[in-house]
């Protein structure tokens, strides 16, 4: 008899041991399923409870669990908002994947940033992509300080070294690179122009950084910018907070990366502020490089239009491309309209060939009031979404529809 009470102990044990050991290095798993076929990557999130949320470390893998077995896929906590990110292609109708904790190791291959000079830098294991311009760029000598400007993204660089954006060009010392003022505003029936700087009304200026994030998955930051109503030009108002949020991240083509681009905004002020529908303004506005004219640069949008046809007509994606600086290919840029924006598919403002007293200079942008007014009420919550994919060598029209679909089509993902 006391064989068997010996036999008993060492059993329930057993059992205990395994469970608490179980329940230390308790994993943690979600399906994804996917709402449209796709066949390229996309930048993700899943959400946690707090309670899930702490049983995530640093320490666990993200493994993906298909009938081929299992792959290890490269992930990023956000702690903040309770998130992990990482990049998912819809090759079957649902995936698993699970967090557990491991000892393999992955590549040391990472996203980095660095402050230098006034410009918050991106790179990807050394190789430059993108600058945001957080303190006052001022306007060369000779020219009105009104144009001094901070809160834009510049040099947008392409995965061979090209810069493609470009800032303060003599014809137009108000283009920033990758920006969006919004042009013909009123406010108590009262014009401001936060777009053309020379006017005086108003301009965007950086303000502070929320968060500034990089990892094996993506690089990012999150600023907040003022849009400025120099109706007191001693005591200028703010028009419009807004909170910009980029990520860059990068796909498994070395001649390809991604920038995600949202922008949030309220007004404060009780009256709100009208942006009227004009040509140009607001969204995502690009001014390409110098060397891009009506004889190497090229554009087609998601409904077949080219240079020639394009300006002021809507649009899902939109593909500008041109010659490269050795003249040896091409590069450039797709731009992806969310489908929540407001009036998607999205008006576009596309610089015709005689831009520039015939030279046709490239600008690009998506602007959702082109066409239709846009009433903005006090503290309420607006948002833009989109994205750019910049590339070296082409992209086939079939190719920009899959990466949009991946972009506009988010995957159901259920907790288990």
């Amino acid at each position: 008899m006391l064989e068997k009470i010996k036999f008993l102990i060492i059993i329930c044990s057993i059992f205990f041991t395994k469970s608490t050991i179980a329940q230390k290095d308790r994993s943690v798993c979600f399906e994804v399923a996917n709402s449209k076929s796709n066949s390229v990557e996309s930048l993700i999130s899943v959400k946690f409870n707090e309670e899930s949320f702490k049983s995530i470390k640093n320490e666990m893998v993200l493994l993906k669990v298909s009938e081929k077995g299992e792959m290890i896929v490269p992930y990023q906590i956000e702690k903040e908002q309770l998130k992990i990110w990482f990049k998912h292609k819809e090759s079957e109708k649902t995936i698993s994947y699970c967090l557990k904790k491991s000892n393999s190791l992955l590549n040391n291959e990472m996203f980095n940033f660095k402050k230098q000079n006034g410009v918050l830098k991106f790179d990807y294991n050394g190789q430059s992509l993108i600058g945001y311009r957080y303190k006052m760029k001022l306007p060369p000598i000779g020219v009105d300080k009104l144009y001094q400007k901070s809160g834009y993204i510049h040099p947008v660089i392409s995965p061979k070294g090209d810069t493609l954006t470009r800032i303060q060009p003599p014809d137009h010392y108000h283009h920033y690179g990758v920006w969006g003022p919004w042009t013909k505003t009123k406010i108590n029936d009262r014009e401001v122009d936060f777009w053309n700087l020379k006017e005086g009304q108003g301009t965007v200026l950086f303000k502070e950084f929320k968060s500034i994030s990089s990892g094996k998955v993506f690089a990012g930051f999150t600023a907040k910018q003022e849009h400025l109503n120099f109706i007191k030009k001693d005591n200028p108002r703010i028009a419009i907070n807004e909170n910009l949020e980029v990520k860059v991240w990068k796909n498994n083509n070395p001649n390809q990366y991604f920038i995600d681009y949202t922008s949030e905004f309220t007004t404060p002020l009780k009256e709100g502020i009208l942006f009227e529908a004009y040509r140009y303004g607001g969204g995502l506005g690009f001014r390409f490089k110098e060397q891009w004219n009506k004889n190497n640069c090229n554009v087609l949008t998601s409904e077949g239009k080219n240079r020639m046809a394009a300006d002021g007509t809507k649009a899902k994606w939109c593909i500008i491309y041109g010659e490269s600086n050795k003249r040896k290919s091409t590069n450039g840029v797709l731009f992806m309209s969310h489908p929540q924006n407001r009036a998607h598919p999205e008006p576009m403002r596309v610089w015709p060939i005689t831009a520039n007293k015939d030279r046709g200079d490239m600008f690009f942008e998506f602007c959702p009031i082109r066409h239709k007014e846009w009433q903005i009420k006090r503290s309420k919550k607006y948002k833009l979404n989109y994205r750019m994919l910049v590339f070296e060598g082409s992209i086939s029209p079939e190719q920009a529809e899959s990466h949009w679909k991946a972009f506009a089509y988010k995957p159901e993902i259920k907790i288990n």
